[in-house]
């Protein structure tokens, strides 16, 4: 079957829950497949091919679980240190970039580029005068605020997508250098969308740094849907996109990478729909069970109960055309 758990090595658990993110992804292991690695000595510390090899150890063994030794030490070699506690958006952004610097085909990291990247401009325009400038920029994740200016929660997902797409007065030492002005003046920095990817990754920012730098988790409740529609979220002013590319901005929840625990020392697990058996599975470590969306609402989150799983991690797919 698909659902094949991974040993867990020594506090690999972020490890094993992102890799059960990649694997369930068709259009990921579509282009998996298709890598070629040549030499013996550049398969051992490829980590697409490593990547591969653990993928088919899943899907050709009868084992419930299996060890990610070899991956695990080929990652290893890359500077991602083994038995210590990774935060998941940060692994995720690791293995994302080893897997499109090893991909020696241009076409494949191409594809892989589309299959995750979401692409924003930001816009910063002068209050004193006409000046103004924009950029695009990439991005794996959209890095969601769960709190806003005034530290009160946010109480939905969609709350916190219109939050992060609200346009920002920079005043004060904020203040940025005008060309036309010829000094610092107060400018409006505002982010419009772009495009967004067949598999778009939401982190919500659940950790939450204090002045003496110390770290706490937010685990307040955030309802998340299991349908998204950006076009009724964001404004026209939000975007910047033509009607065929807000076309495809339709998507449906196909992951959750949960984390329980503390902020110090916690645990991770992914809930994941299968795309071939219409199911939701919750991997965690070696063992798998089949769950229901009940199952999955329950990493909401709850303020009175931090050692209980929150989602971390949003994975959405972009619904097939009618």
């Amino acid at each position: 079957t698909e659902a094949v758990g991974l040993y867990n090595l020594g506090q690999t658990c972020c490890l094993n829950s992102l890799l059960q993110v990649f694997f369930m992804n068709i259009s990921f292991t579509r282009i998996l497949r298709r890598i070629t690695v040549p030499s013996p000595a550049q398969r051992r510390s490829s980590v697409p091919y490593q990547m591969l090899l653990l993928l088919e150890k899943m899907q050709c063994g009868k084992c419930k679980a299996v060890c990610p030794t070899d991956l695990a030490y080929c990652l290893a070699e890359h500077r991602v240190k083994l038995f210590v506690q990774y935060d998941a958006a940060q692994l995720f952004l690791t293995l994302w970039n080893l897997l499109k610097k090893q991909m020696k085909n241009p076409e494949l990291v191409e594809e892989l580029s589309d299959l995750y990247t979401i692409c924003i401009q930001e816009h910063l325009a002068c209050q004193k005068c006409s000046f103004e400038m924009k950029s695009n920029s990439n991005m794996l994740t959209l890095p969601l605020p769960v709190l806003d200016a005034n530290s009160h929660r946010l109480k939905t997902l969609e709350h916190c997508l219109q939050y992060f797409f609200l346009p920002e007065e920079l005043n004060g030492q904020n203040m940025c250098f005008c060309q036309q002005c010829g000094r610092k003046t107060p400018f409006l920095q505002s982010m419009k969308l772009v495009h967004l990817p067949q598999t778009l990754t939401l982190h919500l920012k659940r950790f939450c740094f204090e002045r003496s730098s110390h770290t706490h988790k937010l685990s307040h409740s955030l309802p998340f849907p299991q349908e998204l529609d950006f076009r009724e979220i964001l404004t026209e002013d939000q975007c910047q996109a033509d009607d065929s590319e807000k076309a495809g901005w339709q998507y449906e929840l196909f992951a959750v990478v949960a984390h329980s625990g503390y902020s110090s020392c916690g645990h991770y697990c992914a809930y994941i729909h299968s795309l071939t058996e219409c199911r939701w599975y919750c991997f965690n470590d070696s063992q798998v069970c089949q769950v229901s969306w009940d199952d999955v609402k329950c990493t909401y989150g709850r303020s009175n109960l931090n050692w209980r799983e929150t989602a971390y991690l949003l994975f959405y797919m972009k619904k097939a055309p009618q």
